[in-house]
């Protein structure tokens, strides 16, 4: 069974941290200093288990008011497909919208955008290159 939560403790970080790195500094060829960024202090971080074994990650962070950012969600290659990314995105919904946001914010990976619409989010840009990933802009009301 899969379980997201919010990181409440260093096991935790560290499990969202090597997630990350597999994915994004890995798999793809994200920068290191790209992937932890200035942002990394101040957001509110998440991991989702599969049993003991951590599988996804994901965080936010405030925006502008009323506005969180949602970034790094990613899952790891053998787990996609099995609901990891949805319980991800339930739990920091769920929080964001407890902390009071009525709106996210999130730069998709073009070939991710499918998943984010299905869960009610927006494209609000055109095609942009970040990392040397195509991605868009897309937003959602949480109110």
């Amino acid at each position: 069974m899969v379980i997201a939560l919010k990181v409440q403790t260093s096991q935790h970080y560290q499990d969202a941290l090597h997630i990350r790195r597999t994915v994004f500094i890995e798999e793809q060829g994200v920068p290191a200093h790209l992937e932890i960024d200035e942002f990394e202090d101040s957001a509110i971080h998440f991991v989702a288990y599969e049993e003991d074994q951590p599988i996804g990650a994901g965080r936010f962070r405030e925006y502008e008011a009323g506005i969180a950012k949602v970034e790094r969600i990613c899952v790891l290659p053998n787990f996609r497909g099995k609901n990891v990314g949805n319980a991800l995105m339930d739990e920091i919904e769920s929080s964001a919208k407890l902390q009071g946001y009525v709106s996210l914010k999130l730069n998709s990976q073009s070939t991710a955008i499918p998943f984010y619409e299905k869960r009610g989010y927006l494209i609000s840009s055109p095609e942009f290159m970040d990392a040397g990933i195509p991605h868009r802009a897309m937003t959602k009301e949480i109110k």
